[in-house]
């Protein structure tokens, strides 16, 4: 009866998890299909309507998002640095082309401007290099993370990357170069610019790519990085930029002009999503820098800072703090008899115990080998004693095995020391007292600090 009741409650959980996932797919069709409405609703009203930009708008556009380019080349250049991050690398070469290319077509562009030569049915040559080159640099991105292998020499990983890169530049700059005739816009046709296309389906192959790579990421039971989602931002949004650019009867048209704005908002999409990322990397750097990789708990680097900052503290306040050296009893013996994974999971134990039974003001360490410290702000020793009873009684209560015990000292500011060295050296006299006066005795530890 039992396990018909399981099965039946496993099938109903079953079924409601299904009914949401279901749920969640409709909602994202429906959302996509208004986005998608939405889209062509404002490029056919801006198509009909007299709304134009004029050519100083457009200008301004094109050097703002020049200069994101460029931004973006020399952020990803730091990132590749740092990570060896193939696809940053590849991307920092193409936005920097992608700039160089639409900086050049800028200055012939603001010369036929000038001369009165402009001719608003003909489409600029550098923008179709320039964002074909970039979408293909996108895929070439996707495809170099997926097959080609990982070199062992960042000399190498740049090689191969320069190669991609020259690659996709010559091929894409041929196609255009080596076309019949210079795109030209025909007003009377509804896609007006069909060879814009072109680039949208590329971007939103990109797209669909990154979104895939971030569903990936989420059925692993790992969290995407926003450069990912930038990723798929930026490329769903120059799908926007090149869908409008295909309705655009003229330059400065309101097709047009909305595919500028959304291919420099792609840019500022890129370069912020790249700089949280970034901050994101170094913020785990610097908790690396400062934390055990084992336990968690803060190294000695940082329990070092740490005591330095509560001596400048109690100095100004002439209010105690105390530092707790635990030293695990047995860890030889447990290495031999279980084997050393079993004594790094004491190790891990212990430190969990130390994290879970401190105030959220103390610090907890791993001060070396089997030893850990505990610097608890505004206590003296009869506090830090009592601690040190309850970790060793939460400690002996467990029920995993091996059993695990600790011994303890104790020192306090400023009785003990006015350094870190000579209260971490006064605490470990009096764990040398306790491992030898009896590390059983908790009356031993409180005789000890009350002598000290």
């Amino acid at each position: 009866m039992g396990s018909w009741a399981s099965i039946l409650g496993f099938l109903g959980s079953s079924r409601q998890a299904l009914s949401a996932r279901n749920l969640r797919s409709r909602l994202v069709i429906a959302g996509g299909l208004t986005l998608v409405t939405l889209l062509f609703a404002a490029i056919f009203y801006s198509r009909q309507t007299v709304l134009a930009a004029s050519p100083q708008a457009y200008l301004y556009l094109e050097v703002g998002g020049t200069l994101l380019c460029y931004c973006y080349a020399a952020n990803a250049l730091v990132r590749f640095r740092g990570t060896h991050d193939r696809t940053a690398l590849i991307l920092s070469f193409g936005f920097a082309l992608s700039g160089i290319i639409e900086t050049i077509g800028y200055f012939g562009f603001n010369d036929a401007l000038n001369n009165g030569t402009l001719v608003l049915s003909k489409v600029p040559l550098g923008w179709m290099v320039s964002r074909t080159l970039l979408a293909v640099l996108l895929l070439a991105a996707l495809a170099v993370e997926r097959y080609m292998p990982t070199a062992r020499k960042p000399s190498k990983e740049t090689a191969a990357v320069l190669l991609v890169v020259a690659l996709a530049a010559y091929l894409t700059s041929a196609a255009f170069l080596a076309a019949p005739s210079a795109p030209v816009a025909n007003a009377k046709n509804i896609l007006s610019r069909p060879w814009d296309l072109l680039p949208a389906a590329l971007y939103l192959a990109a797209a669909a790519c990154f979104r895939q790579r971030i569903k990936n990421e989420k059925d692993k039971k790992s969290s995407a990085s926003l450069f990912d989602y930038a990723l798929f931002i930026v490329a769903s949004l120059n799908a926007v930029c090149h869908v409008s650019a295909a309705f655009s009867r003229q330059l400065f048209d309101g097709p047009f002009f909305l595919a500028e704005l959304s291919k420099t908002f792609s840019y500022v999409v890129m370069l912020a999503g790249a700089l949280l990322d970034q901050a994101r990397l170094f913020e785990q750097v610097r908790t690396m820098a400062v934390s055990d990789p084992l336990t968690g708990l803060a190294n000695y680097r940082r329990l070092i800072s740490v005591l330095e900052a509560e001596l400048d503290r109690s100095r100004r306040t002439q209010r105690p703090f105390s530092v707790v050296l635990f030293d695990m009893d047995g860890l030889k013996i447990i290495n031999d008899q279980y084997g050393h994974l079993t004594g790094s999971r004491a190790l891990v134990r212990i430190g969990k115990v130390l994290r879970n039974h401190s105030r959220a003001i103390d610090t907890p360490a791993r001060y070396g080998g089997d030893e850990f410290a505990l610097v608890l702000p505004e206590a003296g020793k009869d506090i830090a004693t009592r601690v040190v009873t309850r970790i060793r009684e939460r400690l002996a209560s467990e029920t995993e095995a091996p059993a695990l015990s600790v011994s303890a000292g104790v020192a306090a500011f400023p009785e003990d020391g006015d350094t870190p060295e000579k209260l971490l050296g006064s605490a470990d006299r009096a764990l040398y007292l306790m491992k030898h006066g009896g590390r059983s005795s908790v009356q031993n530890l409180a005789r000890i600090a009350a002598c000290l």
